[in-house]
């Protein structure tokens, strides 16, 4: 019951509404859906484990349960008893980025968010958030590039998770588990009389086993017998379901990187970005901000662009604009929905 309790303690795993956006959809795929199904994975082979009774010892598997002659090769799996545990620290191994993320993010996202993530809000508070949050980045501009070096490390590190539980797989199931999706694949095109089932070979249904006791002398004797497995039955589908998505995994954060790169390496790319974002109708709005972004800026004002409403963010845009084109925002300006280009703001200006 002890790993029912550890569960317990992380069912925030699965909270739908969190205060801030603060990871991309491939992170979430790590410790959200990953780390999620591994550890529902563990519970259910940890009641199956204890649903049935089983002796304790080394077994011994053949390809088929008869007598054992001196040419014949001993195949030891004692492996399926350490399943739910296993599972269960890969679990922590997906879920530990995510933790060292929001550890290293310490809720600075959602600090300067103020609440403009609320789409019906007074025009005046709107307003006056809209203006201390422009201050802000205004006055920090250039000093969140390590916020953003530490997000890419987190998402480099869960690619290296992912590698390294394959790696970690393949060693606990005996050097099977790198071509075990491959073999199942080519298991069901293989001629029936000829082929051998390898999700029965990595985890056999019925094995030989040898067991050492004391008998009524106190002499140890070792008993031949044959063992059910039913666990395994799960266990075998298991680790064809994990096969073949940690390798779909790896694949998109392999991809997932490599546009992170692009993106923090050409500027077109990030001022695209943010007009998608802020869906701006003149685009020297977003050129005159671009010019000043570095990488940090770039990406807070991508992780602002999620968790803040879009009225809002095209308004944060227009009047940061205007702070790094070194022009001062009118008093009486209101929040509206159609922006207004820095050249009109000139012209109320010098009226003014």
């Amino acid at each position: 019951m002890v790993l029912v309790e550890l569960l317990a303690g992380l069912r925030g795993l699965v909270k739908v509404k969190h205060d801030a956006d603060i990871h991309s959809a491939i992170f979430k795929l790590h410790f959200r859906l990953t780390a999620t199904m591994l550890f529902c994975f563990c519970l259910f082979c940890n009641i199956l484990l204890f649903s049935f009774s089983f002796l304790t010892g080394t077994g011994v598997a053949y390809p088929g349960v008869g007598p054992l002659y001196p040419t014949d090769t001993k195949t030891y799996h004692a492996y399926y008893q350490w399943v739910p545990f296993v599972l269960f620290l890969q679990g922590l191994m997906f879920y530990a980025p995510h933790w060292l993320w929001k550890t290293w993010e310490g809720g600075k996202l959602e600090s300067i968010v103020m609440g403009l993530s609320i789409p019906v809000m007074n025009k005046e508070e709107r307003h006056e958030k809209i203006h201390l949050l422009a201050d802000y980045l205004h006055a920090s501009l250039h000093h969140h590039n390590f916020y953003a070096i530490k997000f890419f490390l987190c998402e480099l590190l869960n690619l290296a998770n992912c590698l390294f539980n394959m790696w970690f797989m393949n060693e606990f199931l005996g050097g099977m588990f790198f071509t075990y999706g491959i073999d199942v694949l080519a298991f069901t095109e293989t001629n029936q009389e000829e082929r051998t089932d390898p999700m029965i070979v990595v985890f056999p249904r019925v094995t030989k086993c040898s067991f050492n006791m004391y008998g009524p002398s106190g002499t140890i004797e070792t008993h031949d017998l044959m063992c059910v497995l039913a666990l395994n039955i799960i266990n075998e589908k298991i680790y064809v379901f994990m096969w073949f998505w940690f390798v779909i995994l790896a694949i998109i954060s392999t991809m997932a990187l490599i546009y992170r790169l692009l993106v923090f390496c050409v500027p077109a790319i990030r001022s695209g970005l943010l007009q998608k974002r802020a869906r701006l109708r003149y685009k020297n709005s977003i050129d005159a901000v671009s010019r000043r972004l570095q990488v940090g800026d770039f990406f807070l004002l991508y992780l602002l662009s999620k968790n803040v409403e879009l009225l809002s963010f095209s308004s944060l845009m227009e009047e940061l604009s205007l702070r790094l084109s070194n022009r001062r925002v009118h008093p009486d300006l209101d929040v509206s929905p159609a922006p207004v280009p820095p050249e009109r703001f000139h012209l109320m200006n010098e009226n003014a």
